[in-house]
């Protein structure tokens, strides 16, 4: 009889702590911005585990079909599934993989094909690793993944600091946002902060276009709408904020009554774009409302959602984000500061720090 493997799902993923600077005397990696993912292999058993333990085996069939044949016969292997284009990572297209129709997913599976970062090693054959110290897992990791390389790839590893500056200063321009730190010794310790993060960190002046009532009701602002202006003298969506304490909350209905408008006035009128492109009309549903939870990602609603309440574009708030994507926060942008001394026209793209791109080819060879 087959015994049963020494680590099964679910598992929770081990987690880290943001902190200001890289520390000292740690194995360093890439911060990779995809999906957390456990992978469970046991013969031909596999499950792709999630940060909140809900699987996500179904939407990535290719990375089924890959463990199989790159995988160890019986191992748990914890790291990041990505999406690639020639210009670096793709979220975007990665949130779409998540999809209720079967017949889309392997039409994705195909047309935008997932790989997986592996960066953890918690058990092989009939061994659990989880207690030995984390330098021990990685040898044990880069040992197992040498016949993979086609869908799994080990993750770039080091110790030496000055290697890990560089990193986190070159590899945003392929999509990375940042550095994991790793105590050599460290045990796995599944859902605990022992890890530690240093992602980037930038302000910006925005415009704020609108706001969305807070689920509690009309009487609480949940997030408000940040707008940047383009060289036409357009103005672009670009995210959210909506971290505030409920007093503030409230206070900000009160303040920003006086800037309500009308939608045929305000410069994000989506309803009657909608209405005017037959294609967006298809894809959305006509001009009477939008899927908002079609591109949620990590708390932050990424489609144009017609359920806000428009504002003059008067009031400019700076806001702190790591990454922009396209024309947008990649991540939910955080309160800072509101800057009364700002003009809203000053709100541009120009005033963004863009760095430099580089190849993914550069940070794992066979990438793609």
């Amino acid at each position: 009889m087959r015994t049963p493997p020494p680590v099964v799902p679910p598992i929770k993923p081990m987690l880290a702590k943001a902190v200001a600077a890289i520390p000292p005397d740690a194995i360093y990696e890439p911060k990779w911005d995809g999906f957390r993912s456990i992978c469970f292999r046991d013969g031909d058993d596999i499950v792709l585990g999630s940060r909140n333990e809900r699987p996500l085996t179904r939407y990535f069939p290719e990375l089924v079909e890959a463990a199989r044949a790159e995988l160890p016969e019986r191992c748990v292997v914890d790291g990041e599934i990505v999406v690639t284009t020639a210009t670096g990572l793709d979220f975007e297209a990665l949130q779409q993989r998540l999809h209720p129709a079967d017949s889309r997913v392997q039409m994705l599976a195909v047309k935008t094909r997932a790989s997986f970062i592996a960066f953890d090693l918690l058990a092989v054959g009939d061994e659990d690793l989880m207690r030995q110290p984390f330098d021990l897992r990685r040898a044990r990791l880069a040992e197992v993944l040498q016949r993979a390389g086609t869908r799994f790839h080990l993750t770039p590893a080091t110790t030496d600091l000055d290697t890990a500056r560089r990193w986190f200063a070159e590899f945003e321009g392929a999509g990375l946002d940042g550095i994991i730190a790793k105590p050599a010794s460290l045990g796995y310790q599944p859902d605990k902060r022992v890890m530690f993060k240093v992602k980037h960190q930038r302000t910006a002046d925005c415009v704020v276009a609108g706001y969305r009532p807070h689920k509690s009701g009309p009487d609480a602002v949940g997030s408000l709408l940040l707008g940047l202006y383009k060289a036409d003298g357009s103005l672009a969506s670009v995210g959210v904020i909506g971290a505030f304490p409920m007093a503030t909350r409230r206070q900000l209905i009160d303040e920003l009554q006086p800037l309500v408008t009308e939608f045929e006035q305000h410069p994000w009128n989506w309803a009657a774009q909608v209405a005017a492109d037959p294609e967006l009309a298809r894809r959305y549903g006509g001009g009477s409302r939008w899927n908002a939870g079609r591109a949620k990602r990590r708390g932050e609603d990424r489609g144009k959602d017609l359920s806000f309440v428009p504002l003059r574009p008067e009031r400019v708030v700076e806001v702190r984000y790591d990454y922009m994507e396209g024309e947008r926060f990649r991540h939910t942008a955080q309160f800072n500061r509101w800057r009364p001394d700002r003009e809203p026209g000053s709100c541009t793209f120009a005033q963004l720090e863009r760095p430099a791109r580089i190849d993914l080819q550069r940070i794992i060879p066979g990438l793609a």
